[in-house]
């Protein structure tokens, strides 16, 4: 259904009743009643005094729309961070600093930064999403996150149109998780972010896929390129192409217990699989948790979980992003009634 226009936009930068069918990689139908394609800080900072902007308390940054299910139409103002740029700050013989746009692509850096013998973002490869949005969620992968190589970051305060600095401390950094989740979410757009990487090989390849990948291909000595092209292979393997099958990649963070509440779930599923934390907690895949429920490939009107890994939740044939988010409180339901525990959603749900 259309959204009704309220009154026009003094800048000429806001569309009305913008169709978000094609920024999704769910592929669902929704509409945003105001929306302004972000191309520089400078443009974000000039919308604050337009009309429309001052009138809109909602407001929401879109990336690449691979983090977010629309539910409904979005009644606001929807910002699309397309800031483009990769500018290297600092480069010697150890290290290479890196401040890049926004709106880029974050594979395609992945890549660039391959070709150009910058190495620490290989494990990270073929994550759907766009730069600004890795430190909201924190992305990780094969046992490297974001935080990792992270310096810091520059956003507009979407109230203000102040620009603002962010450390690696501020930003709070934790499993796929940031200020930008909590604290502070939706009050900032995220113009760039500035990232430390290395010159010389210092490769991470102790998660065991990528290990057992590379020795099946014999390769003993990889390179970070080896490395990427592993990642890409089994993220292939597992993971569908939202280009033909609308998805969001993981639809549930993997909830994280204490070791008493581990200790009382093996006592009741001597089968459990799990990951031991640093810190002495415990990481239980939520795939696991799904599969036991008997719920991998289930689907329920034009929703379903992918039959290759059940922490893919999949537009089978919806329109209605708020099909997908019924099949997703069915799992929540599931797991909670079989194990006792709260799955919390890693994509963003908006309406």
């Amino acid at each position: 259904m259309a959204i009704k226009r309220m009154r026009g936009a003094k800048s000429g930068l806001i569309k009305t009743n913008v169709d978000l069918s094609g920024r999704n990689t769910f592929g669902v139908s929704a509409n945003a009643q105001f929306f302004a394609t972000i191309k520089d800080a400078k443009q974000l900072m000039q919308l604050v005094n337009d009309e429309i902007y001052c009138e809109n308390a909602n407001k929401y940054v879109l990336g690449g729309g691979s983090n977010s299910l629309f539910v409904n139409d979005f009644y606001g103002l929807m910002l699309h961070n397309c800031i483009k740029g990769i500018e290297v700050l600092k480069a010697n013989d150890s290290e290479v600093v890196l401040n890049i746009g926004g709106g880029e692509n974050w594979h395609d850096l992945v890549l660039f930064c391959l070709k150009n013998g910058w190495q620490g973002l290989e494990n990270l490869s073929l994550i759907p999403g766009t730069v600004g949005a890795a430190p909201v969620q924190n992305i990780g992968a094969y046992g490297v996150e974001l935080d990792s190589c992270f310096v810091d970051l520059q956003a507009v305060d979407l109230a203000t149109g102040k620009p603002r600095t962010f450390t690696k401390t501020d930003c709070a950094f934790a499993y796929r998780n940031s200020i930008f989740k909590n604290e502070l979410k939706g009050q900032f757009l995220i113009s760039s972010v500035t990232l430390r990487l290395n010159q010389k090989q210092d490769l991470n390849v102790s998660y065991g896929a990528i290990k057992n990948k590379l020795l099946d291909k014999g390769i003993t000595e990889p390179t970070a390129k080896n490395v990427s092209d592993v990642v890409i292979e089994i993220r292939q393997s597992k993971l569908p192409n939202p280009d033909e099958i609308g998805n969001a990649g993981s639809f549930f963070k993997n909830p994280i217990v204490s070791q008493s509440e581990f200790e009382n779930l093996k006592n009741n599923f001597s089968d459990i699989k799990f990951y031991s934390l640093e810190d002495g907690q415990i990481k239980i895949p939520a795939a696991w948790l799904i599969e036991q429920c008997g719920l991998k490939g289930y689907e329920q009107n034009g929703a379903g979980i992918y039959k290759n890994h059940a922490l893919i939740l999949i537009n089978s044939g919806t329109k209605k992003g708020s099909d997908i988010w019924a099949l997703a409180q069915h799992v929540k339901h599931s797991v909670k009634q079989k194990f006792g525990i709260d799955l919390q959603a890693e994509v963003n749900i908006i309406g």
